[in-house]
């Protein structure tokens, strides 16, 4: 079988690393090389700045019409490629089929299409006399060049999550996918230079170098991330050096409060889904069950049945819930938090990697554990549920907040005016009732503490790649 040999998209043309340097990607259901991407340098990064910030002298001057014509045909053009870029994501990164098909493209469609239509409705301060004799109004205005940074356990759809709203408000872009799931990303540079000028968006491939020698480049006005809180920390130490506008969306510890009045089969699956839901490779996935003392040894052996009845498997198996985990790395440090797993507590479904090849992990739950253990206090990143009993809704509520991120949470209750309570003392960015893990375009997605700053999606995530300016006229 030959191996597919990836190239950076730049300018509208796609374009090899200067400095022939190249990355191999590998199928993580079969653990073999099916491709290699560039190793992008500072030349390279350079080139595609220069190409972004030449576009932007023109881009930034089209009328939010134009833009939102790009953006739906741009849109039309993903859809009627879905089972392309399916197949491509699906190959990159293990995924099943049926999943990726129904739960990804249609949102990410959706979301072209919601900034699509932001695009013409930004609003503001009504222009008024503030001072006499001089009238003041506020312009919103594009920030510029726009460096981002993709995570690879959505490759496809974080890249929409970013370009969307970025093209939407004047901007340009240079976006640098993971090194590990590079291939849909430039797919859909190759179909947004169907619609867009060249320049307006540029793909460059790279490791953790490539994204420093992005993030360093004097051209971006501002950097976008999503990825580790390491990854997060750096950007802004790097980002620092020029004041450049930062937006990190980081790791996430979601936890799942589960009353003793709460509907135990309809919570146990609702946790079941979102918890081992593309393997637990979600920062909001929902991995910390913190449950009544009432409903908690229930709860604990319907979440192990619900373990044994997932399905890890390729992405051809129909039935599959999710595929393998990202990487070999990967997959040893997600086995490592459990292979370490405290005396006082038990693993009480799954706990081993599934066959010899690819990268594929048991769904697993884990009971009996104390706030101070690391499976808790640390983002797994895989398809591990881990469950505690509480004794009162303070308590409760301490535990969920004793960590270090604040991205999303939920509570399962069928006391309103508990839930109302908890959501309001819930110290994350998203708190759902009763469900756990859907997200629309229309809502905001983003967190507090260590799960970053700024948001994705909605009108806010908009906003966040747009400057104000004041403009005063004496009259």
């Amino acid at each position: 079988m030959s191996t597919r040999q990836l190239r950076n998209f730049v300018n509208g043309q796609p374009t090899d690393a200067s400095n022939g340097e190249t990355i191999d990607v590998i199928n993580p259901s079969t653990g073999e090389v099916f491709a290699t991407s560039p190793r992008s340098g500072e030349v390279d990064v350079g080139a595609a700045c220069n190409a972004a910030a030449t576009a932007f002298e023109t881009w930034r001057d089209t009328t939010p019409s134009d833009r939102q014509r790009a953006l739906l045909r741009f849109a039309d053009l993903v859809e009627a490629h879905a089972e392309e870029l399916v197949a491509l994501e699906v190959e990159n990164t293990g995924k099943p089929i049926a999943l990726t098909s129904s739960e990804e493209l249609p949102p990410m469609l959706d979301q072209i299409r919601f900034f699509a239509g932001a695009a013409r409705v930004l609003d503001g301060s009504s222009a008024g006399e503030y001072l006499a004799g001089h009238t003041s109004w506020i312009r919103r205005e594009p920030i510029g060049v726009c460096a981002q940074v993709t995570p690879w356990n959505y490759p496809m759809m974080m890249a929409i999550w970013k370009i969307a709203p970025a093209l939407a408000a004047g901007n340009t872009v240079v976006l640098k996918p993971s090194d590990t799931t590079p291939v849909s990303t430039l797919r859909l540079a190759e179909l947004a230079a169907e619609v867009f000028p060249d320049g307006v968006l540029n793909v460059i491939c790279g490791d953790r170098t490539t994204g420093q020698a992005l993030v360093s480049n004097k051209t971006p006005k501002m950097v976008s991330i999503t990825g580790s809180v390491r990854a997060g920390r750096e950007v802004m130490t790097t980002a620092a050096a020029d004041l450049k506008n930062i937006h990190l969306e980081l790791g996430g510890k979601a936890p799942v409060l589960v009353f003793d009045d709460a509907d135990l089969e309809a919570a146990a699956e609702a946790i079941a889904i979102a918890g081992y839901f593309n393997g637990g490779q979600d920062c909001t996935a929902a991995t910390r069950v913190i449950a009544g003392p009432g409903i908690h040894d229930e709860l604990a052996a319907a979440l192990a049945e619900h373990a044994r009845n997932t399905t890890t498997a390729p992405p051809t198996v129909a039935d599959a819930d999710y595929g393998p985990l990202n990487s070999l790395p990967h997959l040893e440090r997600v086995s490592g938090f459990v292979d370490r797993v405290p005396d006082h507590a038990q693993v009480l479904a799954g706990g081993e990697r599934l066959g010899d090849a690819g990268y594929f992990y048991a769904p697993t739950v884990v009971g009996g554990l104390r706030q101070e253990d690391e499976l808790v206090q640390q983002e797994i990143f895989g398809p591990v549920i881990t469950i505690q009993r509480f004794t009162d809704e303070d308590e409760a509520l301490a535990w969920a907040n004793g960590v270090e991120y604040g991205l999303a949470s939920s509570v399962f209750t069928t006391d309103h005016a508990r839930a109302l309570r908890v959501s309001r003392r819930l110290d994350f960015g998203c708190v759902w009732i009763n469900t756990h893990i859907p997200l629309v375009a229309e809502m905001p997605h983003g967190g507090f503490g260590h799960s970053g700053t700024g948001k994705d999606l909605s009108k806010y995530g908009f906003e966040d790649y747009t400057r104000i300016k004041h403009v005063m006229s004496a009259f």
